[in-house]
């Protein structure tokens, strides 16, 4: 479903966010977060959204996949993965749009947004709290 144009009340009542308690709410949640994040241009009501989505997903992903599974987080976590990878920057040139928007985020200049973070997840196979 593309929202277009929707105000707040409207995507609250087409999305209807609530805590995540079961993987089914957790998949329908995450493919929620990806028709916002195919939105060209979304409005201010729609990044919204998608921060909220992206906040209950990660709160569940923390309460299921706890913090010690994880030693690394984030940036170093991607660099980590890259090297493991054998990735160059130029790999996440999709992810990111562009080669000076990854090498902003890689040496902290730049912070990852929910579409990068939903995805790296995706990328690398990883739950989306392992990039927060």
């Amino acid at each position: 479903m593309t929202t277009g144009m929707l105000d707040y009340p409207t995507l609250l009542q087409t999305y209807q966010p609530r805590p995540i308690t079961t993987e089914e709410q957790y998949d329908l949640m995450v493919s929620q977060l990806n028709e916002l994040i195919d939105i060209a241009n979304p409005t201010a009501e729609e990044e919204d959204m998608l921060h909220l989505l992206g906040t209950l997903i990660a709160d569940y992903e923390t309460r299921e996949y706890p913090d010690e599974e994880f030693e690394l987080k984030g940036i170093a976590l991607i660099k980590e993965l890259m090297d493991q990878q054998e990735l160059k920057q130029k790999d996440l040139v999709p992810i990111f749009k562009t080669k000076s928007i990854v090498s902003a985020v890689l040496s902290g200049k730049r912070k990852l947004t929910v579409e990068h973070i939903d995805q790296l997840a995706g990328f690398f196979n990883l739950p989306h709290v392992s990039f927060f």
